[in-house]
């Protein structure tokens, strides 16, 4: 099965069911909650805010088959409005992939098939919601249909992730693991950890 095989959910359709999820959670992040740590070492809340944003940004270009730029990570949480701002990013995400061809052929600067940079973007929205989630002392839970679609596809992107250190090292699942506990000890992170607050 390749890539581009449409048996598959479209990614625009996922990145849909993903939204739905993340933007009511961001959007219920506190100014005070910004300085928490998350599972995510080297990112508080604001910086992987930032991140997230620049993910959601730069994924858009990909999309269309353009240049990203992760160079520099400018702090948009810095004003009024982020929340809207995030979420009237994240609806152009989805768009940008809805477009007819964003998943066909290579994207990217590493040429990787444009689904699989489709996946790494859902897998960003998904996984790093779930990190706020546990930052800020909530629960997260994301839609089945975007875990069932990211399986695979996080299976095959996780030697490569890794030796990006984009992944850490998958941690062992705890007993009567859900899909999606099973989807974050791949990525590394402890699904049954406190969270960090």
């Amino acid at each position: 099965m390749t890539y581009e095989e449409t048996s598959q959910p479209r990614v625009s359709e996922l990145l849909r069911l993903a939204a739905d999820r993340a933007v009511p959670l961001v959007e219920g992040i506190a100014d005070a909650d910004l300085g928490a740590p998350t599972p995510c070492a080297e990112y508080d809340v604001r910086a992987l805010l930032n991140h997230l944003f620049a993910v959601v940004v730069n994924f858009q270009a990909l999309a269309a088959k353009e240049d990203a730029d992760f160079s520099e990570i400018p702090d948009r949480v810095a004003g009024a409005g982020w929340r809207a701002g995030f979420a009237a990013e994240t609806g152009r995400l989805v768009e940008a992939w809805a477009e007819p061809g964003a998943e066909e052929g290579t994207s990217g600067a590493m040429g990787l098939p444009a689904r699989m940079v489709g996946a790494m973007v859902l897998l960003d929205l998904t996984v790093h919601a779930w990190d706020l989630a546990r930052a800020t002392g909530r629960d997260f839970e994301p839609d089945p249909a975007v875990v069932a679609g990211l399986a695979g596809e996080v299976e095959r992107m996780a030697p490569m992730a890794r030796e990006a250190k984009v992944f850490g090292e998958a941690v062992t699942p705890p007993a009567g693991a859900t899909p999606f506990e099973r989807l974050l000890v791949t990525t590394g992170r402890d699904p049954r950890e406190h969270p960090a607050v």
